[in-house]
C-alpha cells in the first residue's frame, strides 16, 4: 500500500512538472509574441526608410536631391561610360599574398572564380594599349647596356670626352627606392597594375554578386577594417559589433568621420550589390532557362542586413554612408574633371574612342550643374596636426588596400580592390594636393598629356574610378527597388494578417526576415 501511494505521488510530480514546463512555455511565447509585435521597430517600408531622407551632415546636400539626381540624369550616363571597351578591362593581381595573417580560407564555390582575359585579348593593347605605363626604371638608364656610343661626331674624341655614366649595384638600388617613393607621394591605395602576377579582366564577364563567401573569412576581413584601420572614440559596448555607433561620431574630427562614413557607405553599396544580384535558385529545367541560374534581389537579405531592429538602429545611418561616399567619389570627377576630358581613352577604335570621350564629357557637364558638392577645402587646414592627421588618413586607407589581398574569394577580392583603388582614386584627387591648382587653371590639362609618364592619373585608377562610382550609382538605384519591394511586402503581409484591414499600425507588423545581430557584417 505504501508503495503504491508513493508510486502515485512521483506521478503526480511528474503531471505538476509538465503542467508547469507547459505554462512556462505559454508564457514565453506569449512575451515573445508580444515584443515582436510591440518593442522592436518593424521592417516595413517606413522602418528602413524613414530616416533615409533630409540632410546627409557633414555636407549642405540632402539624401532626396541626390536619389532624383542619380537615378534620372547619372545613372544612365555612368552605365553608358562603364560599358565601354576603355572600362571594361582592369588589371589586377588578385595572386598577391596576404600581408597580415596566413590565407587560410579560399572559397570553393563556382562564383568566386573569374575569367581572366589574355593581353592581346584587350582592344588596342597591340596598338600600344600600355604605352602610357612604359618607362625605363631611372637605375636601369645608367647601366652600361643602356648607353649608346657616340661615333656620329668625326671630331669626337672619345678619350679625352669620356663620361662614365656606369652605376654601382647599390646605386641602382637606392635610385629604384626613389622612384618608388616619388611614385607613391599622394598615393591612397597600391597599384599593383605593374607586377609580373597582373592580370586583365573583362568586367562584363565577371559580374559583382553573391558568391556565398561568408563565415569567419569574411567577418574577419571587415572586422579588421573597422576596428583596427577605422578611426574610433571608444569601443561600442555591442558584442561582436565592430562598427563605430553614429551617436559618437559627433565627438570626432571632420576628417575621422569622413574616413569612417567613406569606408561604411562603400560597404553599404557592397553589401546591396549581394542582395540585389542574389543567386536565388540553381538551374533550372527547359530551354529557357538561364545557364547560371537564377539571380534577383532577395528583400530578406536587404532586410537581415539594414533592418534597423537587427543593427541597433544603425541600418538608415549606413545607408545615409552610401550617398555620402556617393558625394565624396562625385566631387572628385569634378575636380578632375577638366584633365578627365582630355583624356585619350585609348583603345585602338577610333570611333570607340571618340563615343568614349563624348560620353565622358556629357556625364562631367552634368556632374558640374550638382548645386551641392562635397566642399573638401574645409578639411586638413594649414598646421603641423593638420599634416600629420592627413597622412594617418593615407596609411589608414593604404592598410584598407592591402587587406583586400587577405579576400578568400576571387571575384570578390576584383571588386574589392577595384572599388577600394576608385575609392582611394578619389581620395588622391581630393587631398594629395596635387589638383589643387589645375582646377583653376584647365590649359594645364593639356600640357599633361603631351607629357604621358607625368600622368597624374594611371589608366588602371581612371578604370577603377569610374567604375566605382558605377557601383555607388547602381546601389542608390537598386535602393529605389528595394524601396518598392519592402512597400509590396508590407501591404500583403498586412492584408493575410488582417484581412486587409486599413486601420492597422504598420509600426506594429512584425517583417518576416531572419537574421543574427552577430552576423551582418558578412
Amino acid at each position: 500500500m505504501q508503495r503504491i501511494i508513493i508510486e502515485l505521488s512521483k506521478m503526480s510530480s511528474r503531471n505538476y512538472c509538465v503542467v508547469f514546463i507547459i505554462f512556462a512555455l505559454a508564457i514565453v511565447q506569449a512575451v515573445g509574441y508580444n515584443t515582436e509585435l510591440y518593442e522592436t521597430a518593424a521592417c516595413d517600408s517606413n522602418a528602413c526608410f524613414e530616416q533615409l531622407h533630409g540632410a546627409l551632415g557633414d555636407c549642405s546636400c540632402n539624401v532626396d536631391t541626390i536619389d532624383y539626381f542619380n537615378n534620372v540624369k547619372i545613372f544612365p550616363r555612368i552605365q553608358s561610360v562603364v560599358g565601354k571597351d576603355y572600362f571594361r578591362f582592369y588589371k589586377v593581381n588578385l595572386k598577391k599574398e596576404c600581408p597580415f595573417w596566413a590565407d587560410d580560407s579560399r572559397c570553393a564555390m563556382k562564383h568566386c572564380h573569374i575569367k581572366t582575359c589574355s593581353k592581346e585579348s584587350v582592344p588596342g593593347f597591340e596598338n600600344g594599349y600600355d604605352n602610357d605605363y612604359e618607362e625605363m626604371s631611372p637605375a636601369l638608364k645608367y647601366t652600361e647596356n643602356a648607353q649608346s656610343p657616340c661615333k656620329s661626331d668625326t671630331d669626337h674624341d672619345p678619350a679625352l670626352g669620356y663620361l662614365n655614366m656606369t652605376l654601382s649595384a647599390a646605386s641602382q638600388y637606392e635610385i629604384a627606392k626613389w622612384k618608388a617613393y616619388d611614385d607613391s607621394i599622394g598615393n591612397f591605395c597600391e597599384c599593383d597594375d605593374k607586377d609580373a602576377d597582373a592580370e586583365y579582366v573583362d568586367l562584363s564577364l565577371n559580374p559583382e554578386r553573391y558568391t556565398g563567401y561568408k563565415g569567419p573569412s569574411a567577418h574577419r576581413i571587415w572586422r579588421s577594417i573597422y576596428q583596427e584601420n577605422c578611426f574610433r572614440v571608444k569601443t561600442n559596448p555591442y558584442e561582436s559589433f565592430p562598427y563605430v555607433l553614429s551617436s559618437d561620431l559627433s565627438n570626432m574630427c571632420l576628417e575621422k568621420r569622413v574616413f569612417y562614413r567613406a569606408i561604411s557607405g562603400l560597404h553599404s553599396s557592397i553589401n546591396i550589390h549581394l542582395c540585389s544580384k542574389y543567386l536565388l535558385s540553381e538551374k533550372k529545367l527547359g530551354f529557357a532557362a538561364p545557364p547560371e541560374g537564377e539571380w534577383g534581389s532577395n528583400l530578406d537579405e536587404f532586410q537581415r542586413r539594414f533592418d534597423p531592429s537587427l543593427t541597433f538602429g544603425e541600418g538608415s545611418n549606413w545607408l545615409k554612408n552610401l550617398y555620402f561616399v556617393y558625394l565624396l567619389e562625385m566631387r572628385a570627377l569634378a575636380k578632375a574633371g577638366p584633365y578627365l576630358e582630355r583624356e585619350d581613352y585609348f583603345t585602338g577604335n577610333p570611333v570607340e574612342d571618340e563615343e568614349t570621350r563624348d560620353a565622358i564629357r556629357n556625364m562631367l557637364g552634368v556632374i558640374y550643374s550638382f548645386p551641392d558638392h562635397f566642399n573638401e577645402s574645409s578639411m586638413f587646414i594649414v598646421g603641423n596636426q593638420a599634416t600629420k592627421l592627413k597622412q594617418e588618413f593615407r596609411e589608414h586607407f593604404l592598410n584598407i588596400s592591402r587587406i583586400m589581398d587577405c579576400v578568400g574569394c576571387d571575384k570578390c577580392k576584383l571588386w574589392g580592390k577595384l572599388q577600394t583603388q576608385g575609392l582611394g582614386t578619389a581620395l588622391k584627387i581630393l587631398f594629395s594636393g596635387q589638383w589643387d591648382s589645375f582646377e583653376g587653371d584647365p590649359e594645364q590639362g593639356r600640357l599633361m598629356l603631351k607629357h604621358k609618364s607625368h600622368k597624374r592619373l594611371q589608366r588602371t585608377e581612371i578604370v577603377a574610378l569610374f567604375n566605382a562610382f558605377a557601383r555607388l550609382s547602381n546601389s542608390i538605384r537598386e535602393l529605389e527597388n528595394f524601396r518598392n519591394m519592402l512597400s509590396t511586402h508590407t501591404e500583403t503581409h498586412q492584408k493575410n494578417i488582417f484581412g486587409g484591414s486599413q486601420d492597422v499600425d504598420p509600426r506594429k507588423v512584425r517583417c518576416s526576415a531572419a537574421g543574427s545581430k552577430a552576423r551582418i557584417w558578412s
